[in-house]
């Protein structure tokens, strides 16, 4: 049964506040999270603790796509990394980072296309000696990167930008789901949304709500009200995180309906 709107006094109201959508970054400012203001806080070498965090911010969320790319276009687990490595170090230095248009268009098209000529560039011919020495602002997991890489599809079903839209695509759902779960961690309700989080893409199977019920400790309308309740804080999360990728608003349903596609 689909989940409904009635309301009851199970139902928790996690913390809606600018937390969720800002950042500290540097000088006790509130900073708004987008993705490409991300990227040209990265470059900002007048406030280098904050370009660190923005930095920071982006590899741990983007690394991924781009390393499944590299790998998939043909390159060793060793040139990867470095590839991947030196891309981010590149792409958010002062010289770079100026390409960071947001009028432009979508940051994933931006961001594929960059390492795409960054790859072809005679930026990586010269700077190869650069990648493996001095002090890096990012440093890649290679082992983790290499661990995942191996669940990925073989090398002919799926292209290099197949699969990077698929990471990508994977990476933004995990962002909006680590933000649903910070916001019910702090209202108390953690093991509520661990228990729930698998209701939010998909109905439950016969059995699973009973089950889930008598987990939280719930009666069958007020699960129903919490799943409903869920989905939509869900729903605004996600186009939230895609409105923060695209030059305009007005985008953001034709970005969602891509990114829905890539994953299947």
């Amino acid at each position: 049964m689909p989940p409904s709107p009635e309301d009851d006094n199970h139902a928790p109201h996690p913390d809606t506040d600018a937390e969720a959508s800002h950042r500290k970054l540097g000088r006790g400012e509130q900073f708004l999270s987008t993705r490409w203001s991300l990227v040209l806080r990265a470059g900002d070498l007048e406030d280098p603790e904050g370009a660190d965090l923005a930095l920071g911010q982006l590899c741990s969320t983007y690394w991924y796509p781009l390393y499944a790319f590299v790998r998939r276009s043909g390159h060793s687990e060793e040139d990867a990394k470095d590839l991947t490595q030196g891309f981010f170090e590149h792409i958010l230095s002062r010289g770079s980072v100026s390409a960071a248009d947001p009028d432009r268009g979508r940051f994933r098209s931006f961001l594929l296309q960059s390492i795409k000529n960054y790859i072809h560039s005679e930026w990586r011919k010269q700077n190869a000696a650069k990648r493996g020495g001095g002090t890096s602002r990012f440093s890649l997991d290679a082992e983790d990167a290499e661990r995942r890489y191996r669940f990925e599809p073989e090398g002919t079903e799926i292209s290099p930008d197949q699969l990077f839209d698929q990471r990508w695509a994977r990476a933004t759902l995990e962002q909006v789901f680590a933000t649903m779960r910070d916001e019910f961690r702090r209202s108390g309700k953690e093991e509520r949304f661990d228990v729930l989080k698998g209701h939010l893409l998909s109905d439950p199977a016969a059995g699973e709500y009973e089950a889930s019920g008598t987990t939280l400790n719930l009666s069958p309308s007020a699960l129903r009200t919490q799943i409903y309740r869920m989905r939509g804080r869900f729903g605004h999360l996600l186009r939230e995180q895609i409105e923060h990728t695209v030059a305009d608003p007005s985008q953001a349903g034709e970005e969602l309906s891509h990114l829905l596609a890539a994953l299947g």
